[in-house]
């Protein structure tokens, strides 16, 4: 036998050239579902988008699906029997567990399930891993959620969407909240004021009583939704939500305010 030849590293970037290296199918999928998303948000159906983005009506539903922002009895009950066999099974074979569990065909399971090559944002995903269209469908529909059926349920799911969004007092200073989940995963009735370097906490309790005493559209000042612990940033939230208007010429104050100052925030309150 011949001496062996030794190796020869390979440069970077040799081997087969891609036939088209400008395509990215991940960077082309996300294109197509932010303007699904952009044009479900204008309430257009399912084939008029289609139409628009020269697709067809079930490539449409699942971009939708897998931004997130589209729900439908059928979706729900496929997505959940799936995630359960997906617990004990493989990905093709919860596909047909599911397809006999629903008396559907495989590919109308598969039509209902997210792009798998896909970024999938589930209705529970952080703000931060989806996109602005895709966060500002979700709120837009749980506020129409709630607006069909006012329960106590529905606007905590509102509540919930607009986490992490940007508000402001009556006297215009800038804040936000969060909402911690506790040891068993589940959302806690309380809301974490992010507005100086100690956060402060407002109870879930004082959102429904101020939600109560809204009398009106315009309402002039936060004492006016009662006597709240934290009802100015209630105001700030319910302004926000489009439940409430500010009289004008807080309006226009708020407009000019740029930049809050120590001044400010004595007069929080007002």
């Amino acid at each position: 036998m011949g001496e062996k030849r030794a190796y020869k590293p390979r440069k970077p970037g040799g081997g087969r050239k891609k036939l088209k290296p400008e395509y990215d199918a991940e960077k082309n999928l996300k294109e197509q579902m932010d303007a699904a998303v952009a044009l479900y948000g204008e309430d257009c159906s399912l084939q008029s988008i289609a139409d628009a983005l020269a697709l067809n009506s079930i490539k449409v539903r699942k971009l939708l699906i897998t931004a997130g922002v589209y729900e439908s009895e059928v979706a729900e009950k496929v997505k959940n029997t799936f995630e359960e066999y997906r617990e004990t099974q493989d990905y093709k074979t919860s596909i047909l567990s599911t397809a006999n569990t629903l008396q559907l065909s495989k590919a109308s399971v598969t039509s209902y399930l997210p792009y798998q090559k896909g970024v999938y944002f589930p209705s529970t995903a952080s703000k931060e891993k989806i996109s602005v269209g895709a966060e500002r469908q979700r709120r837009y529909r749980a506020m129409k959620r709630w607006r069909t059926d006012p329960t106590e349920e529905n606007f905590w799911g509102v509540v919930v969407a607009y986490a992490g969004v940007r508000f402001k007092t009556y006297s215009g200073l800038p804040f936000s909240y969060e909402i911690k989940k506790g040891r068993n995963g589940e959302y806690t009735k309380e809301l974490w004021i992010d507005r100086r370097e100690k956060s402060k906490s407002l109870a879930w309790s004082s959102v429904l009583l101020a939600l109560k005493n809204i009398k009106g559209k315009v309402v002039d000042r936060p004492k006016a939704l009662g006597d709240i612990r934290g009802v100015t940033y209630i105001y700030g939230m319910f302004y926000r939500f489009g439940l409430i208007d500010m009289p004008e010429e807080v309006k226009e104050k708020m407009r000019k305010l740029k930049r809050p100052n120590k001044k400010n925030e004595t007069s929080e309150n007002k």
